[in-house]
């Protein structure tokens, strides 16, 4: 399932939502040229430099610089790869113009970040000596979609729908596409976290748990900021 777009209008350019496609696209860019024409190992060492790692930040592991704390913050424009950037930028392009809409550029500012800075001490204290260094915009942009699912919970959302060589597109309301990603979110946390327990070891991939973290944030912050509108549909 892939959104398109959702039937919300804005009645305000959102200039931080763009901003931030912006930064991370750029960064994305910087990181992919790193390698080229180099050590092609020098692309992962600046994700493992400024991710954010959960045993530094604990204490668990040595670090130097940047600072651990930093890392929280650069990590969340950091990516693995084309397909990682653009999903996330397309969430936020698709959910972010509205929450920034309802919120003022100001307050959604400050929601993305505190949204990631929550989804990151998720993780971290799920897998607080992990070596594995955590990055993207998936906690912020989690934030976000909690954000979104209590604001509209009934707009429409147009998803691609893709089985097989089947495709088509369908409008469903917010509340059954963000339930069903959040409920993605828990169950493969879920069953990472068991077979990490299992086996004994950390788990690596993706951090399910700073995904859950993040929309649950969104979701308190949203409370917290006292939005002019809510329930738009």
């Amino acid at each position: 399932m892939i959104p398109l777009k959702d039937d919300v209008p804005s009645s305000r350019v959102p200039y931080v939502t763009i901003g931030l496609i912006a930064l991370n696209v750029l960064v994305f860019l910087y990181q992919a040229s790193i390698g080229i024409g180099g050590d092609p190992r020098a692309a992962e060492a600046f994700a493992f430099e400024f991710g954010a790692v959960p045993c530094r930040i604990t204490g668990a592991c040595p670090a130097d610089f940047p600072s651990p704390y930093v890392t929280i913050f650069t990590s969340m424009f950091l990516h693995g790869g084309l397909l990682h950037v653009g999903g996330n930028m397309l969430y936020l392009w698709i959910f972010g113009d509205n929450v920034e809409d309802t919120l003022g550029h100001v307050r959604f500012i400050a929601l993305y970040l505190a949204a990631g800075v929550v989804a990151a001490l998720t993780q971290i204290a799920v897998a607080p000596r992990s070596p594995v260094p955590m990055i993207g915009a998936s906690g912020a942009v989690s934030g976000v979609l909690g954000a979104y699912i209590m604001l509209f919970p009934f707009a429409g959302v147009h998803m691609l729908i893709l089985i097989g060589f089947f495709a088509r597109i369908m409008r469903w309301p917010a509340l059954v596409v963000l339930g069903l990603w959040i409920l993605v979110q828990f169950v493969s946390g879920i069953l990472t976290f068991s077979s990490s327990a299992w086996g004994g070891g950390e788990a690596g991939g993706t951090a399910w748990f700073a995904h859950i973290g993040g929309f649950l944030a969104g979701m308190a912050l949203l409370f917290l900021m006292r939005p002019r509108r809510v329930g738009r549909l």
